[in-house]
């Protein structure tokens, strides 16, 4: 009889259990190219996180109409972003995983692996998982890269999540970090990164934050993601001493005909540019790390908005991706999560010498490993 569940990994008496940190964003194509974008597209646009129309109405849209437009056209805005090595948000993900990992290495003595994945594209959720658990990860902290929890994002990932873990015949203890929207170590983080931008450049006259929108209704009906970020932008403003005059907030990438959360961040940069400011300064408080969304959308699209409504000067304020004072913020950020999953006076000798005592004591019973 074929077994319902995914392949386990061998397992060995004498194994010295280790800790996993399983970082998840979003997602990103192979390649900037319409045959890439499609399967990821097709993926992201399925989720009915994301789309929350009944899936008999929107699958003949999304593949009769949508995945025959739209791959070309998101994938030449992918070739304006694209990197040397790839896809910048997969990018500075990794290099996070590496800095967590190296941070982890060399301060614990206690094994902890640190992994990530994408919720659309590779590397995929389930395949990360399965890399943890094959390195005796029996304890997963996930931790959904989203400062601001939303349904389409936060609770998507989780839901792969835990879709994966359903599929596994011996279950690893499970533990999330839900949201980070007014942590004070990632609130500082923030301003630092505004702070080193200001003194290489001089301050504006206006701050936009633009976080990622929402179909309004999901607010109607009870996410938190529109007041998470309003109060990410407040904390944020009070951490640069900016008045109510000196910033706004606006929401990007809206998708399709519904209403969505405003106000909408074209509109704003409109508006803004036919008030003639001088100098403009953005900044995403919803993106730990650049991608499409800041890069193309904000970057370069904002500021063509901008200048051809009269804006003076824009400016866009990268994401934190992997500068040190965010890995420190993350790390913060994490590590209450693992209480008592972490024994600060851990030994790996003894704990090798009781992992060995215990092998010897299944052998003697009878157990192969």
């Amino acid at each position: 009889m074929p077994d319902r569940f995914l392949k386990e990994p061998a397992f060995r008496h004498d194994t010295l259990q280790q800790v996993g940190i399983l970082l998840i964003n979003l997602g990103t194509p192979e390649a900037p190219t319409a045959a890439a974008l499609k399967p990821y597209l097709r993926q992201f646009l399925s989720d009915p996180r994301v789309v929350e129309i009944p899936q008999w109405l929107w699958q003949p849209i999304l593949r009769g109409i949508i995945l025959n437009t739209r791959p070309k056209k998101s994938a030449q805005k992918y070739a304006q972003i694209w990197s040397k090595d790839g896809s910048p948000l997969k990018v500075y993900t990794e290099k996070l995983a590496r800095q967590l990992q190296g941070f982890w290495g060399n301060s614990r003595r206690q094994p902890i692996v640190v992994d990530y994945a994408m919720r659309y594209g590779q590397p995929s959720v389930e395949s990360a998982l399965q890399r943890l658990k094959q390195q005796g990860c029996q304890r997963i902290l996930a931790v959904p890269l989203y400062p601001q929890y939303a349904a389409s994002s936060t609770a998507s990932a989780l839901d792969e999540v835990y879709r994966v873990l359903q599929q596994m015949r011996n279950m690893p203890e499970l533990r999330v970090v839900k949201h980070f929207h007014d942590q004070a170590d990632y609130i500082q983080a923030l301003a630092k990164r505004v702070q080193s931008h200001w003194q290489r450049n001089g301050r504006p006259d206006k701050l936009l934050m633009s976080f990622h929108g929402v179909p309004k209704f999901s607010l109607d009906r009870g996410d938190p993601y529109h007041c998470e970020c309003y109060k990410t932008a407040r904390l944020l403003a009070e951490a640069l001493s900016l008045g109510k005059d000196q910033y706004e907030v606006a929401f990007q990438s809206r998708f399709g005909k519904a209403e969505w959360l405003k106000p909408y961040v074209a509109e704003t940069l409109q508006r803004l540019g036919q008030a003639g400011t001088g100098k403009l300064d953005v900044i995403c408080p919803g993106f730990v790390a650049d991608c499409l969304e800041t890069l193309e959308e904000i970057a370069i699209e904002g500021k063509q908005t901008f200048l051809a409504a009269g804006g003076k000067e824009y400016r866009y304020i990268p994401c934190l991706n992997d500068e040190a004072y965010w890995v420190d913020a993350l790390i913060a950020i994490v590590e209450p999560h693992l209480a008592g999953w972490i024994d600060p006076a851990f030994e790996p000798q003894q704990a090798k010498l009781a992992a060995g005592l215990s092998g010897e004591r299944a052998r003697a019973l009878g157990a192969a490993q």
